[in-house]
């Protein structure tokens, strides 16, 4: 269920941009663990500020990760139970319902995130000295991407756009 083919140009960019940065994160996550356990073990200490980054690395790819998966519409979903039970037209309606429940869910995540964030944007971490509210913007950030890509996929499925299986942009 792959809305990307249907993306304008905009938003086909920028599910290329997270999906680059997932990319780039993750390798970023892999070499700092393996380099800071090498140094353990082979040498007798730690890069003290590898697991201040370490954090802030999967805590932004955990978030940037939920709008990528948006963007394919790859969210896990159970539907054998509804195509029993349902008729095709309110299993249609059952979707916009629950669209506009994520949807909620999603603004709710934004504005709790926005406040966790700012209350706390002046305590710093203990080796870099970042504001740790920059940690905290992963959620609201994430929650944000997510919520144009389910949106505008929201969209797609209300005019009746057919969902492609796998092999987008």
């Amino acid at each position: 269920m792959d809305f990307r083919l249907y993306y304008p140009p905009f938003l086909l960019g920028l599910s290329r941009v997270i999906d680059a940065l997932l990319a780039l994160g993750g390798f970023a996550i892999l070499t700092l663990v393996f380099a800071n356990a090498t140094l353990r073990s082979v040498a007798g200490f730690d890069l003290a500020w590898s697991l201040e980054v370490t954090a802030f690395l999967l805590l932004w790819t955990t978030f940037l990760g939920c709008a990528a998966v948006t963007a394919r519409g790859a969210q896990m979903r159970v539907t054998e139970i509804v195509d029993i039970l349902f008729s095709p037209r309110a299993k249609a309606l059952l979707e916009h319902a629950i669209n506009l429940l994520i949807a909620a869910l999603l603004l709710s995540l934004i504005i709790k995130g926005i406040s966790i964030s700012g209350h706390t944007w002046r305590q710093s971490t203990t080796v870099l000295y970042w504001p740790v509210g920059l940690l905290y913007a992963s959620m609201p950030a994430g929650m944000a991407l997510s919520l144009m890509f389910h949106l505008f996929n929201s969209w797609l499925v209300l005019r009746g756009v057919p969902m492609t299986d796998g092999g987008g942009a």
